[in-house]
């Protein structure tokens, strides 16, 4: 979602800003998110601590109820789709593809954002961080995620930015194909196990006859 679908990195920026402002403590530049997200917002929040003012696990939930409720003011406030990615979708649509999410996003919020920015385009699963259930790159959300649709993983592409991503898609034995629009750089998919970089989203369609077929 993040990064792959949704360009959200201001408004994360914007409430993790918030969080070391209210403490008193050094603010990131908008272009440090890109390194600090991507395996769930707790670690996410540890993060914009500086390495010599690491929070205690108290302070470390106070601040993530704080980001939380920052994030709640101005989660919509920046974030757009990435150039490309409607077109993607009408043409995945069209061409039968089965689409679901995958992300380490709060399940909620997730859901939010799904509904507001594609609630156009018919979605399989939409399923952000749930309680109970491991985050990426873990493979089983993947798996349940395949399981569901009643397809083989071999027959599934993971799409996404990060090596978090790609080392999900791999681990879940389906195609890992890295988003170069998104927050983090080739080296780091290639690094992950990334099978296919992606220049732009409209790429992706090279695979879809494949995948489908």
């Amino acid at each position: 979602l993040d990064g792959t679908l949704l360009d959200t990195l201001a408004d994360l920026a914007a409430s993790g800003n918030a969080v070391m402002r209210g403490r008193g403590l050094p603010e990131h530049p908008v272009e440090a998110f890109r390194r600090f997200v991507g395996d769930g917002t707790a670690a996410q929040v540890y993060r914009l601590f500086p390495e010599d003012r690491k929070p205690d696990p108290d302070e470390h939930a106070a601040a993530l109820a704080e980001y939380m409720a920052a994030y709640e003011t101005r989660w919509n406030a920046t974030t757009r789709p990435y150039d490309g990615i409607p077109a993607l979708l009408d043409a995945l649509a069209a061409a039968g593809v089965r689409l679901a999410v995958l992300s380490n996003k709060a399940h909620a919020f997730t859901q939010r954002c799904m509904a507001e920015f594609f609630g156009a385009w018919h979605w399989d699963f939409v399923f952000g961080l749930r309680e109970g259930f491991p985050r990426k790159p873990d493979p089983a959300g993947a798996l349940e995620i395949a399981e569901r649709l009643g397809l083989a993983p071999r027959d599934c592409v993971f799409l996404g930015d990060s090596g978090i991503d790609m080392e999900t898609g791999r681990r879940a034995g389906m195609t890992p194909v890295g988003a170069l629009w998104g927050f983090r750089d080739a080296d780091e998919l290639r690094a992950a196990g990334a099978a296919r970089l992606l220049a732009k989203p409209g790429d992706l369609l090279e695979l879809a006859p494949t995948q489908q077929g």
